[in-house]
């Protein structure tokens, strides 16, 4: 069964609930894909599912460190620890075992269980400057800001 988006899942900073939506729409893609039983689909939809989620995690741990969140770096652990796992699925794809029932559940309970829980914590004790961060008025806006992190 599919992920809807419901508003408990919003965080209130509008960046961050468009992400985490297209997350939902890659596990529902999935989700489609594996109903299918569409195996070259689901390989693809996982793979994109993949390099948006750590995009994802980059803006999100990025805008934290700007912002002074102290919980940062436990925060970015989970991330680390959902991505191996994540991978370890998609390993498990490639070789031909069948995961997507598995992976659907997984995906599901994490996302929304981290999103309550961990990505709500940040909100409250960043949510204002968060908000800011994101703002393009700011020098260079966020996305600047951050290339200039990454690039030099």
């Amino acid at each position: 069964m599919g992920i809807t988006w419901t508003t408990d899942l919003n965080t209130g900073i509008e960046v961050i609930d468009n992400q985490h939506r297209r997350i939902v729409e890659y596990i529902n893609q999935l989700e489609q894909a594996a109903l299918r039983r569409d195996m070259p689909s689901v390989g693809r939809v996982l793979e994109d599912l993949v390099d948006y989620t750590q995009s994802h995690f980059a803006f999100e741990e990025s805008l934290q460190e700007e912002v002074g969140y102290q919980y940062a770096k436990p925060h970015k652990a989970v991330h680390e620890m959902f991505i191996k796992r994540v991978s370890g699925y998609q390993q498990r794809h490639a070789a031909g075992e069948n995961v997507i029932e598995a992976l659907h559940t997984m995906l599901s309970t994490w996302l929304i269980h981290h999103i309550k829980r961990d990505d709500m914590a940040y909100v409250r004790e960043v949510g204002v400057k968060a908000q800011a961060a994101t703002q393009p008025t700011q020098t260079g806006g966020w996305l600047g800001r951050s290339l200039k992190r990454f690039f030099g």
